[in-house]
């Protein structure tokens, strides 16, 4: 094996790494705090992320605070993760942070040009148009999404859907293959219910269906980081392209 096939196996290797995943999806958790609070007016009426205000629904029977308690539990995750990973001899490297999000980038606008592509072919309707929101209300919930989705989503919901499908003996490519489309249908589904849902158009649903899938699919084979990073900047493109 050659230097350049090993050092591409050890990059996929340690990145994929929950220790990997943690690390590279605190910047969105400061981000998109951070900008939310620059763009908040009335502190009565917030824009947040539905998965951000599940979590946040359960810690409040906690306390006040849950921005204070969201840190907190980030940083008890965290050392729950590196207690965890203290014997895999994972190397962190700044190339390798920097080599996920390249990657993500890559995968964002080959995902985003051809999944938009093939639904508007399939449902013959352009994308609905997007809620009224400020550039850095936008942006902020673009890098929320890829933190609070993804973790929801793919780490819990798509490890949950894994189980199920072992229990009733799927085993081996159809027991990824029916977690990955349950999460995906749910992951789809999610945005059209509730308070914040959004009105239901066959394109959004088909769209987030497909989108899911390949979120899915990255998540399992390269891990959480990638897959957030992936949602994250795509949702952020969207902002420069409409």
């Amino acid at each position: 094996m050659s230097a350049f096939s090993e050092g591409i196996k050890r990059y996929h290797k340690n990145t994929r790494s929950a220790a990997y995943g943690y690390l590279i999806s605190l910047p969105l958790l400061f981000l998109y705090e951070f900008l939310l609070y620059l763009s908040e007016v009335d502190p009565s009426h917030y824009v947040r992320i539905s998965a951000d205000v599940w979590i946040r629904s359960l810690l409040s029977f906690i306390g006040y605070n849950t921005t204070a308690l969201t840190f907190a539990l980030a940083l008890i995750i965290g050392i729950i993760i590196f207690f965890l990973d203290r014997k895999k001899h994972i190397t962190l490297k700044v190339t390798y942070f920097l080599g996920i999000i390249a990657e993500s980038l890559v995968y964002a606008l080959i995902l985003g040009f051809a999944i938009s592509h093939f639904t508007t072919a399939l449902v013959n309707m352009v994308p609905p148009p997007t809620i009224q929101l400020s550039p850095i209300q936008r942006f902020a919930l673009s890098l929320g999404a890829g933190l609070y989705e993804e973790l929801f989503f793919r780490v819990i919901l798509v490890s949950v859907f894994m189980w199920l499908f072992k229990i009733l003996s799927f085993r081996g490519w159809t027991q990824k293959f029916a977690a990955v489309v349950a999460a995906a249908m749910l992951f789809s589904l999610a945005h059209f219910t509730g308070n914040m849902g959004e009105p239901f158009t066959i394109y959004a649903f088909v769209f987030r269906f497909l989108f899911g899938v390949a979120l899915n699919y990255i998540y399992i084979i390269r891990g959480f980081g990638a897959a957030a990073w992936t949602h994250a900047l795509y949702d952020t493109l969207l902002i420069f392209l409409i």
